[in-house]
């Protein structure tokens, strides 16, 4: 049995690899049509690697977004999970005002770019700033859509990676 230090405590330090990669490959949607959700994706430029309707009660689609090692799942029988429950969902983009306006250009309705303190404050009241990170800093302008069942996505810039990823 092997152990994990949750202490908290930081060394600063990259941990080194183990012997085996745990890589992200998908993540799975709930969603409420299924046939919806694929001409959604499909529209704002995802490639579909799978359409499989193995039987009545149980389909699986796979889409990718553009330049992205992981993709997504979505179908009939594959999660119990509420449509549109899935949050904070994280496409890191280049160009936070690119992305925005290629989005919006396929019809999507893409919040304005903002930047500010994460997450919520206790009335539940989002921590945001109209406008792109004045210093244009690596992980700090976003952007938000929603796709037809409600699932959140943002679109997080960033332009260069912490170390160790």
């Amino acid at each position: 049995m092997s152990t994990i230090d949750v202490s908290g405590e930081t060394s600063g330090q990259v941990p080194e690899t183990g012997p085996v990669d745990f890589k992200l490959e998908v993540v799975t949607l709930p969603v409420s049509d299924v046939d919806r959700a694929k001409q959604f994706y499909a529209s704002i430029g995802w490639r579909e690697d799978a359409d499989f309707p193995i039987r009545d009660d149980f389909r699986v689609v796979q889409m990718t977004p553009p330049g992205s090692p992981a993709s997504i799942i979505f179908g009939t029988g594959i999660t119990a999970a509420e449509p549109g429950s899935a949050e904070a969902l994280v496409l890191a983009v280049r160009d936070i005002e690119a992305a925005r306006a290629d989005l919006v250009a396929r019809g999507v309705d893409v919040s304005e770019v903002f930047h500010g303190a994460s997450g919520y404050d206790r009335a539940g009241t989002a921590q945001r700033v109209s406008g792109p990170d004045p210093e244009r800093r690596s992980y700090s302008s976003w952007a938000s859509f929603s796709d037809p069942d409600g699932n959140g996505w943002l679109l997080q810039e960033l332009t260069t990676r912490l170390p160790g990823r």
